[in-house]
Formats: structure tokens, sequence, C-alpha cells
């Protein structure tokens, strides 16, 4: 990892190893640093384009002993078409509607935060957060951050995305949405329309985090042909088998 700034000193830190979130039997490590002052933001464009995402007022990277599986991926929007299965997922979500707000909690979207974890994710580690929590995930970050919301013809927020904006993409922080309704593909939804607020706004790129082979997590981010990865020689195209 090369990271280098000549405008202003980067310290960084190297957390104690946890059960890796993605793969069995293995630990996980980050490498973090804090995002802070009238510098915030120009730390955060500088490391995101080096594969770091942001945790409230924290950016990081997997730094874990003996294993590379983490790959930071993102979307070229300039070259992305939708397939033919991505078009029917827009097609049959037409109706919702995609609103850009401020990165305010509410007791909605908690709502909506806490069913997902209970439909989708009972054993991960955001299990218990209570609305202190989620308020704090929302709401502390020193940068750019705005809340995307999807809501149907009755005004019912379906999916809420919390994004950070920088000068060269839009990045997916977290997503949740009515794990309910399965058959319409609410999460691969939340990536097209992200797609397309990037083009709206002229921004080059949608970053998605890490991709994980062999992790069923992530595995839907291989849908959003052609990705990059970000390895020893930058941004590359990620070459997977169909």
């Amino acid at each position: 990892m090369s990271v280098q700034s000549r405008s202003f000193p980067i310290s960084f830190m190297v957390t104690t190893e946890v059960p890796c979130p993605y793969l069995p039997e293995r630990m996980e490590r980050k490498i973090i640093t804090e995002l802070s002052g009238s510098q915030a933001s120009d730390l955060f464009e500088l490391l995101s384009r080096a594969g770091f995402r942001r945790s409230h007022s924290i950016a990081y990277r997997p730094a874990c002993a003996g294993c590379q599986a983490c790959v930071p991926v993102r979307i070229d929007i300039a070259n992305f078409h939708p397939s033919r299965s991505l078009r029917k997922v827009l097609a049959r979500n037409a109706d919702l509607v995609t609103e850009i707000r401020p990165a305010h909690p509410t007791q909605e979207q908690y709502q909506l935060f806490s069913r997902y974890l209970d439909l989708r994710h009972n054993d991960g580690e955001m299990v218990g957060m209570g609305p202190q929590d989620y308020a704090s995930m929302i709401a502390d970050s020193p940068i750019d951050t705005r809340m995307i919301e999807f809501r149907d013809g009755a005004r019912n927020l379906i999916a809420a995305c919390l994004t950070d904006w920088s000068s060269d993409g839009i990045s997916a922080v977290y997503s949740f949405f009515a794990a309910d309704r399965a058959s319409n593909s609410l999460g691969s939804l939340v990536v097209l329309r992200l797609i397309e607020l990037a083009r709206q706004t002229g921004l080059p790129y949608l970053y998605l985090g890490y991709w994980v082979r062999g992790s069923q997590k992530m595995d839907y981010k291989r849908r959003f042909q052609p990705l990059e990865r970000y390895g020893p020689d930058g941004w590359q195209p990620l070459r997977l088998e169909p």
C-alpha cells in the first residue's frame, strides 16, 4: 500500500485481531487513521482512492496477517452498462422514487434498519444496535455524507443507503432495505440508482467497498461489470469468471 501526502502528515494505527466477518476461521485486523479537523475531506479524498473506507470519523483498510482476500472495488461509471437481469431489476422497481437527504437519522430509517438486520443479518456484527448506535453511524461523519432514500408511491421507506461523496465519486457506506421483498432485488437496485446519481452529477466512480471471493455477503458485487480493483499497481480491471 502506498499513500502519500505532501500537505499534511498521516498517522496510522493497527487494530487488534478479531474474528473475520466474511470468511470462517480467519482473523481480521485493520489499519486506521482519524478523519478530523479542516483537512478531513482532503484526507478522505486521498485515502478513498487508495482503497480505504470510512466508519464514523475513522478511515480504515484491512491489514490481515497472511490474507489479502478483501479487494477494494469500484465501478467505472462511463463504461458500465446494465445486464439484461439488472435492467429487469430497474423495471421491477420503476415506481420507487430516489431522494437525496442530509445524513440525519430518523425513527423511520431505524425501524427499517432493525427489520433488515433481523431478517438478513441476524448473526452479524451489527445485531443489537439500538437507536443511539444507529444515529451515531449515520450522523457521526466529518465529511460530505448523505442518506439516499427510496420510497414507493405511498411514501413508504423501502430502502436507504448511507453514502460518502468526494470529487471523484460516491462511496456506498451501508445500505438496508425491506428484506421481505426478496423478489425486488432491492440491494442491486440501490447500486443501480447510485450509478445513475453518479452519472447525473458527473462523478466517474461508485466505490463499493470490498469484494471477498467466497463470501456470500459480498458476491452480489460481481453483477456490476466492469469492476476495477485496487492493488499494488493502483486501480486495474478486476477479471472475474462468469
